[in-house]
């Protein structure tokens, strides 16, 4: 039988640590969970089949409930049909009428 090759290794005297800590959690804070839920609710009355150009909603802000007819909106405010714009971060709650 043939002799194999020896087989030589280096020697490692440093200490590696190549372990990685993860974490995989929700990033998200309570109050951007909140924002993202009304954003959806905004966009569910959007998308309703009821909504054709306007919607009657009731509108639970901050400090005060209001209600409006709304008509469209952007990417941080509600368009009342009276030109009238409201602050998406300050709505608390919105429901269809």
């Amino acid at each position: 039988m043939k002799e194999l090759p020896k087989v030589t290794r280096g020697v490692i005297s440093d200490n590696i640590n190549n372990e990685q800590s993860i974490f995989y959690g929700n990033r998200l804070s309570k109050e951007n969970r909140d924002d993202i839920s009304i954003v959806k609710k905004i966009n569910n009355i959007f998308a309703s089949v009821h909504h054709v150009y306007k919607s009657r909603v009731k509108i639970t802000l901050k400090d005060k409930i209001v209600e409006k007819v709304i008509v469209g909106k952007t990417s941080t405010n509600l368009i009342t049909i009276d030109g009238e714009l409201i602050n998406i971060i300050d709505i608390v709650d919105i429901e269809k009428i």
